[in-house]
C-alpha cells in the first residue's frame, strides 16, 4: 500500500499545479491526493484512516477561507500524528508560520512561489519524507472484539480500547460475522469477549494488562529507579510528567487504565484555555500523552499501584503484581472516581445498561433510545449534550432544585435550549429492574413523595467524587473524605505534621511525607477543574526541583 502525500489549497489552479508537481516526482512511490478546502481534506483523511492507509506528508496552504492551513493541520494531527506537516505561506505570513511551529509542531514552512520545484519544493519534501520513513509511522491495524451486547466485560473492553486510542471493530457474538470469527478462532461464545489482534491472535476474556501487552501499550516500567514517579494519568499527572521530563528529570507516569482520567471521558470541554471551539477529553489527553512522550517521559498503563513506602531517601512504589520501583520523588495525581449509586440491585446491571461515565463509548448504541443521566456537574451536562445528538430523549435527574450550584453556566444554557434534553429536579433513582439487562428504573420525587417507573435501557451515572486513596491509608495525612492534605493545611501552630523530620515546613503541594507531592482532584480543597489540575501538575514539578535541591 503506497503512503499518501496530501495537499490542500483553496485555489483550484494552485491545487492542480501542486498535485502535478508532486505526481511528476513522487507518483511512483506515493499516492498523491489533493483537496480544495480544509473540510474536504479532513474528510479524505478520515476515509484513508478507515482503510488503514498511511499518510507521509500533509502540505497545506495557510490562507484558506473557513479553515486556514494551520487550523487544518491542527485537526489533522489527531488523525495522523506522525505525518510530516508543511505549511505553504506568502512572505507576509511568515510570522504565522513561525507561530505554527509552536502551536502545531510544524515541520517546515514553504514560501510561495515554489518554482522551480527542483530547487524549492522537492528538496524540502525529500527531507520530510526521509524523516517520516525513519520514524515509527506504521498504520495501526484493526482489532476485532466479539462479545455479547449486554456483557459487562465486553463493555469494559470496548471502553479500555477507546480510551487508549486503540482502534477496534465490534462484532456481536450472535450475529453471522461474529459467529464466523469465533469459529475461525476455534472457540464458542461462552468465552466472550474474544479479541482478535491484527496479527490474527485470539485472546479469550483477556485482562486489561494482557490486552495492553498484545496491542502495543507499555505495561511495565523500563527501569528500577527514577527521579520522579507520577501516579495517575489524568490532567494533573500528564502535566507533571510532561514538565518533569522536559526539565530533565527521568520520569515515569503510572496509570491503571488509560490516560486522561475523568476528563478523558468528557465528550466536549468548551471552557479550557486555548480551545475556543472546544476539544474532547480524549483528544486533549492523547495530545498531552504524545507531548509527554516527545520529551522523554515513560507512560506505563494497566499497572495498579497498591503501596507507597519511604525507604531512606528513596520512595518505593509497589504494584499489585508484586513488583516495585524506587524514585527520589513521587507526585500523587490519582484523581477521583464516580461514586456508586446506592440503589438496591444496581450492581447487577453495571455494564448491562448502567454505566459510570462511558458516555462516548456507548453513544452509538443509544441511538433512538430514551436515556437517563444522574448527576448535576459538568461531566453530566457534557454527556447529555453529546448523547442528545442521536438519542430519542435525554433526561437529567438531580436531587437539587436546579443545576446552577453545580454546573457551568454555558452548559446550563445549552441544556435549556436543546429540544431533546429534559431536567427533572428533586428526583432520584430508587429502583432498577430487568432480565439480562436494564429495562426499567423507578424514580422518586422528593417534593411530592411519589414514585414513577419508566422504561430505560441506558442509565449513565456521574455522581460525586470519591478519591482513589484507600491504598495510602496510614502513609500520608488525608482529610475526612479521603482527599490528600498538603502544604499549609498540614501546619499547626507553626509546626509540621506528626513525624515531620525536616527543618522546614512542607512545600505548598507536599504531603505529610517529604518528597511525596499531590496534584489535581486527589488533593484536599482542589478546584476540580481541568485547567487547575494541569497547573498543579506543573507546579508540583517546580516544587520537586526545590525538594531535590534541599530535601
Amino acid at each position: 500500500m503506497k503512503p499518501a502525500i496530501l495537499s490542500v489549497d483553496d485555489d483550484p489552479g494552485v491545487s492542480r499545479s501542486v498535485a502535478r508537481d508532486l505526481r511528476r516526482h513522487y507518483g511512483e512511490n506515493y499516492r498523491i491526493i489533493r483537496a480544495e478546502s480544509g473540510a474536504q481534506a479532513l474528510d479524505a483523511l478520515k476515509e484513508l484512516k478507515l482503510r488503514g492507509q498511511p499518510v507521509a506528508v500533509l502540505l497545506a496552504d495557510y490562507r484558506m477561507p473557513q479553515m486556514n492551513g494551520m487550523e487544518f493541520l491542527e485537526q489533522a494531527m489527531d488523525l495522523y500524528p506522525y505525518a510530516r506537516r508543511v505549511l505553504l505561506t506568502a512572505y507576509a505570513d511568515t510570522d504565522a508560520a513561525i507561530d505554527a511551529i509552536n502551536v502545531i509542531d510544524l515541520d517546515y514552512y514553504l514560501l510561495k512561489p515554489w518554482d522551480p520545484p527542483e530547487e524549492k519544493l522537492y528538496p524540502v519534501l525529500d527531507a520530510q519524507l526521509e524523516a517520516w520513513s525513519s520514524s515509527d509511522h506504521r498504520p495501526v491495524e484493526e482489532t476485532k472484539v466479539i462479545g455479547h451486547r449486554w456483557s459487562a466485560r465486553s463493555s469494559e473492553v470496548r471502553e479500555f480500547l477507546a480510551r487508549n486510542q486503540l482502534p477496534y471493530r465490534w462484532y456481536m457474538a450472535d450475529e453471522p460475522e461474529g459467529a464466523r470469527l469465533l469459529t475461525s478462532a476455534g472457540v464458542d461464545d461462552t468465552v466472550c469477549p474474544v479479541i482478535v489482534t491484527a496479527e490474527g491472535k485470539a485472546l479469550c476474556a483477556p485482562t486489561d494488562s494482557e490486552l495492553g501487552d498484545h496491542l502495543g501499550l507499555t505495561t511495565t516500567p523500563s527501569g528500577e529507579f527514577y527521579d520522579l514517579v507520577v501516579i495517575g494519568g489524568g490532567p494533573a499527572g500528564l502535566g507533571a510528567a510532561l514538565y518533569g521530563a522536559s526539565e530533565g528529570l527521568r520520569t515515569t507516569l503510572i496509570e491503571r487504565t488509560a490516560t486522561g482520567g475523568q476528563a478523558g471521558q468528557s465528550s466536549r470541554i468548551e471552557n479550557y484555555l486555548g480551545f475556543p471551539d472546544g476539544v474532547s477529553g480524549a483528544q486533549l489527553a492523547e495530545r498531552a500523552r504524545r507531548q509527554a512522550l516527545k520529551f522523554g517521559a515513560e507512560v506505563v498503563t494497566t499497572q495498579d499501584v497498591v503501596g507507597l513506602e519511604a525507604n531512606g531517601s528513596a520512595r518505593t512504589v509497589r504494584f499489585a503484581d508484586g513488583r516495585s520501583i524506587d524514585a527520589q520523588t513521587v507526585i500523587l495525581s490519582t484523581g477521583v472516581a464516580y461514586r456508586q449509586l446506592a440503589t438496591p440491585g444496581i450492581e447487577n446491571f453495571t455494564g448491562r445498561g448502567v454505566f459510570y461515565g462511558s458516555a462516548m463509548t456507548e453513544a452509538a448504541r443509544c441511538a433512538a433510545q430514551d436515556v437517563y443521566i444522574v448527576g448535576g456537574a459538568n461531566s453530566a451536562g457534557q454527556a447529555a449534550v453529546y448523547l442528545a445528538r442521536g438519542a430519542k430523549s435525554v433526561t437529567i435527574l438531580i436531587r437539587a432544585q436546579s443545576l446552577e450550584a453545580s454546573m457551568s453556566y454555558y452548559l446550563i444554557k445549552q441544556i435549556e435550549e436543546h429540544p431533546r434534553i429534559t431536567v427533572r429536579t428533586c428526583t432520584e433513582v430508587v429502583g432498577v429492574d430487568g432480565d439480562d439487562h436494564l429495562e426499567t428504573i423507578t424514580l422518586h420525587n422528593r417534593v411530592t413523595d411519589t414514585d414513577e417507573t419508566v422504561a430505560a435501557q441506558y442509565l449513565f451515572l456521574f455522581i460525586g467524587a470519591a478519591p482513589r486513596t484507600d491504598w495510602l491509608d496510614g502513609f500520608v495525612v488525608r482529610d475526612e473524605h479521603g482527599f490528600v492534605v498538603t502544604g499549609p493545611d498540614l501546619v499547626v501552630d507553626g509546626k509540621g505534621p506528626r513525624g515531620w523530620d525536616r527543618d522546614r515546613l512542607p512545600h505548598h503541594l507536599e504531603t505529610s511525607v517529604p518528597g511525596v507531592f499531590a496534584a489535581g482532584d486527589v488533593r484536599s480543597d482542589s478546584a476540580k477543574r481541568v485547567a487547575s489540575a494541569v497547573g498543579e501538575g506543573a507546579m508540583a514539578v517546580m516544587l520537586v526541583h526545590r525538594y531535590l535541591a534541599n530535601p
